[in-house]
């Protein structure tokens, strides 16, 4: 088992990952509806990636014999004034989830828990990607500006984004 104070972080990281794939999942309804589609896909691919990192947290809490105790999720925005600014947002929370895995790190190397730190390690590198990827997005959009060419162009490379899930072994075992 880990500590207390551990399976608590963990237990917050799992809201956090629920919340951020809740985000997601508003931003691609809201692309939908302004006939975005290819950025609508974009954001379920990622709705559905923050699904697989809440459920491998969980996973780890009961393979660690600890409980799961999921908690209420808090609204989301619903509407952004332009892609930049969903994009500008993405990357700002994806900053703030980093800062989240870096306290679990912490937490974890404090207790000296090694395997929960070297389980966290996959979520330390799957933050970079994540960062990475919005600073991309939010610099093609500020190259593109207003051009509506460009925003079209874009929103049908986005549309070719495919989700690719988590098998069970990574699942269970990276998690």
């Amino acid at each position: 088992m880990i500590s207390e104070k551990l399976e608590a972080a963990i237990n917050k990281q799992i809201n956090a990952e629920l919340w951020s794939a809740y985000l997601y999942l508003s931003m691609s309804a809201h692309f939908a509806n302004n006939a975005l589609p290819g950025f609508a896909n974009w954001f379920k691919v990622q709705f559905h990636e923050e699904q697989d990192h809440a459920l491998k947290f969980m996973n780890y809490l009961t393979s660690k014999g600890n409980k799961v105790v999921l908690q209420p999720i808090e609204g989301v925005q619903t509407s952004w004034d332009s892609t930049l600014q969903a994009f500008e947002d993405t990357l700002k929370h994806e900053r703030v989830v980093t800062s989240l895995i870096n306290n679990l790190v912490a937490i974890a190397r404090s207790e000296n828990d090694y395997a929960t730190e070297n389980m966290l390690q996959w979520f330390v590198n799957e933050q970079v990607e994540e960062e990475e990827t919005a600073q991309g997005m939010v610099d093609a959009l500020k190259l593109i500006g207003d051009n509506g060419v460009g925003v079209y162009m874009m929103d049908k490379e986005l549309a070719t984004r495919s989700y690719t899930p988590l098998n069970s072994s990574q699942s269970s075992q990276e998690a």
